[in-house]
């Protein structure tokens, strides 16, 4: 990112707050720093540079998170080995001391080297921080070793991206990835009926733009109040509100016992609430990017891709429906994507796995 992004970022009222109190104070609590990064959906590539704009500033991150917990003693059994996954799990984890952060550093600094054994210590010495973070996504959908293997694989990513010159430990960074990968996995296969990560990320921020509006104003604030707050289009409010209650359907209890719901009885061909919803959303970022476009550069992308829902044009065909030359209409077409490129409101299409 750049100098004028991350100040962009950092100006945003969820950071300034925090980064003005923190310059006098010199230090950041990183359990609110950790809730604004998470409120304002940063990326990986923007996380990093806020924790490097902060160090460029003098604000240091105050560890003031929880502290992860020993695993429990193994219980008493007759036999030595036990065929419990968790339990086994437990056990691995709580054999590897804590890092200090000297030793965090070194390792970091062989991991840059390219030595695996340093990666596998650095790795295995918190996966007690990954079974402290997963505890608190229990009862949400996903059993406890699938959550515990989540958050391990977030655990990898970070150790792969430290950067041990930023100067804050190591735990504060994993926490971050940590519950990054939980939090994903829970919503990509919690539900009966599988959401897209961007849908569930945007209804996320809908609900908690709805309980602050709810507690700012007293009373139930309108979709377009919520909307505003989370600084999303009234239209994909409407879309994502609409597949959430698509969802909710499906997995209304039926019958006088409620012992089934809804979803086991219904069985169709057609495309799930969740894909038609991708597709609208899909169609809205490409509308928008190809209306900053010129005219003609615009109908050629249409024809050239059968956008129109019509089938793709040859250059021939474009050039004799528009009165121009092949060559021509080539080079409309290139000049067309290469401006696409330039424009972020393609973010939103790549966003959208288009």
């Amino acid at each position: 990112m750049t100098t004028v992004e991350i100040d962009n970022v950092l100006a945003t009222p969820e950071l300034q707050e925090l980064v003005e109190a923190a310059e006098q104070t010199g230090s950041l609590r990183y359990a609110e720093l950790a809730e604004a990064m998470e409120v304002l959906r940063l990326d990986a590539l923007e996380v990093d540079a806020v924790y490097r704009a902060l160090d460029q500033r003098g604000i240091e991150i105050a560890e003031q998170q929880p502290e992860p917990q020993p695993a429990p003693p193994p219980p008493p059994v007759v036999q030595e080995t036990t065929t419990d996954a968790l339990q086994l799990f437990l056990r691995d984890a709580g054999r590897h001391p804590l890092l200090t952060a000297a030793q965090e550093v070194e390792l970091a600094k062989r991991i840059e080297r390219g030595e695996g054994q340093a990666k596998q210590t650095m790795i295995q010495s918190n996966l007690r921080l990954v079974v402290s973070i997963a505890k608190n996504y229990r009862n949400q959908g996903l059993p406890f070793l699938d959550l515990i293997q989540e958050g391990t694989l977030g655990l990898i990513r970070a150790v792969e991206k430290f950067d041990w010159r930023r100067g804050y430990k190591f735990s504060t960074y994993a926490t971050w990835w940590i519950r990054q990968a939980v939090a994903r996995a829970l919503a990509d296969k919690a539900r009966t009926i599988r959401m897209p990560v961007h849908i569930v990320e945007r209804m996320q921020k809908l609900n908690r733009a709805e309980r602050t509006l709810w507690t700012q104003l007293g009373r139930e604030p309108t979709l377009e109040e919520i909307a505003e707050e989370a600084n999303l289009p009234i239209a994909q409010a409407h879309e994502v509100k609409a597949a959430a209650r698509a969802s909710t359907s499906l997995d209304q209890p039926v019958g006088d016992t409620e012992d089934a719901v809804f979803g086991d009885f219904v069985a169709g061909d057609g495309p799930l609430p969740d894909e038609q919803v991708e597709v609208s959303l899909r169609c809205q970022a490409l509308a928008e990017a190809l209306a900053a476009l010129s005219e003609r550069e615009r109908k050629v992308l249409i024809l050239r891709y059968g956008l129109d829902d019509a089938e793709p044009k040859t250059l021939e065909e474009i050039g004799r429906r528009l009165g121009l030359t092949r060559e021509r209409v080539r080079q409309i077409e290139t000049e067309a994507l290469k401006r696409l490129a330039r424009l972020r409101e393609m973010e939103a299409v790549a966003g959208l796995s288009f």
